[in-house]
């Protein structure tokens, strides 16, 4: 006999909720929307997620209700991400990083040392190169928001030794997402990394799995790596977003104006969760050396020297379109 856990009785919550999909108005007219996310409660993103569901049901009397189900409640980023694809899930914020292994060009914000600072990055996703990515994920099946959430920028952790110069990579073992771009990055950088899921991510790094870790400091944080890692370095290796993304059918079977209220919603929200991402991100460094981790800012060149030399930069401008790589240098200017 099957033990009844609440993950699973909410996985199963989840499944019955696909059945609505084809007739998405429940017979009394309302909608409900399940929101996935793998992020902890007081994170921003899921703070600013049930804002908006708060806009929404009260812009649309109670007709359309959303439910936020964090901490990966609903199973992890990679599961979450079937289930919204399937309609067992109706909606998801998902990190681009990992919505990457569905459509390849969400991954071009993540490339390595790219954006100089989270205002650049706004910029090109709200821009150019947000209309041509957010065309590819439509193009997969599901409607992502006009607007993408801010994660940050990426530090590494150890729990052994800073991490100083490239060759301080070399051989180490770091976490990282289930994320094409993610594992050639640190490959590039000489690291030894292994795909694991964040949920998963606390118990591997207590246990010695891995030595290491890659994440931004709002998640660090909030998932309590401090209690398990010892070093940070302030790489800014990467930028990641989150992209809030419905199913498809689902939403094409939403009438107009709750469409319209629910991206109004999630795109006001966007911005407040952007601000309050920075500042705890700004504010984080003291916050972490107070809980006992211990910080070094290394000098970035000699990082995006070795990228350009071991020809991760040429690697993945093959992969892109001429289109939305071009679109990304007029951000970023022109990368190694």
């Amino acid at each position: 006999m099957m033990k009844i856990t609440r993950k699973n009785f909410l996985l199963g919550a989840a499944t019955l909720g696909a059945v609505p999909l084809a007739r998405p108005a429940l017979a009394s007219g309302r909608y409900m929307i399940r929101f996935g996310i793998d992020l902890a409660s007081d994170h921003p993103s899921t703070v600013h997620a049930k804002a908006a569901a708060a806009e929404i049901e009260a812009a649309t009397g109670g007709k359309v209700t959303m439910k936020i189900f964090p901490n990966s409640e609903l199973g992890d980023d990679t599961h979450m991400l079937s289930e919204v694809r399937s309609g067992a899930i109706q909606m998801m914020a998902i990190g681009d990083n990992i919505l990457s292994t569905l459509v390849p060009s969400v991954a071009i914000d993540n490339l390595g040392f790219a954006f100089k600072d989270s205002q650049t990055a706004w910029n090109a996703l709200d821009g150019q190169v947000g209309a041509l990515v957010r065309a590819d994920i439509k193009a997969a099946g599901l409607h992502p928001m006009a607007r993408i959430w801010d994660e940050g920028f990426r530090q590494v952790t150890s729990r052994s030794k800073r991490i100083g110069t490239p060759a301080d990579f070399a051989g180490f073992k770091i976490r990282v997402p289930p994320s094409p771009i993610s594992l050639s990055l640190f490959k590039h950088l000489g690291a030894a990394p292994t795909v694991i899921n964040l949920a998963e991510l606390y118990t591997s790094l207590q246990t010695g799995v891995v030595d290491g870790q890659e994440n931004p400091l709002s998640l660090i944080q909030t998932q309590k790596f401090y209690e398990v890692q010892k070093y940070c370095a302030l790489t800014n290796h990467m930028w990641v977003g989150y992209w809030p993304i419905v199913n498809g059918a689902f939403w094409d079977g939403l009438p107009a104006a709750y469409q319209k209220i629910v991206s109004a919603a999630f795109d006001k929200q966007a911005l407040a969760q952007r601000a309050a991402n920075l500042g705890q991100n700004n504010s984080l460094q003291t916050n972490l050396t107070a809980e006992g981790m211990v910080f070094n800012s290394p000098d970035l060149a000699p990082f995006r020297a070795k990228l350009a030399a071991s020809g991760f930069y040429a690697e993945w401008q093959a992969k892109f379109s001429p289109t939305l790589w071009s679109a990304l240098e007029s951000y970023v200017g022109k990368l190694a």
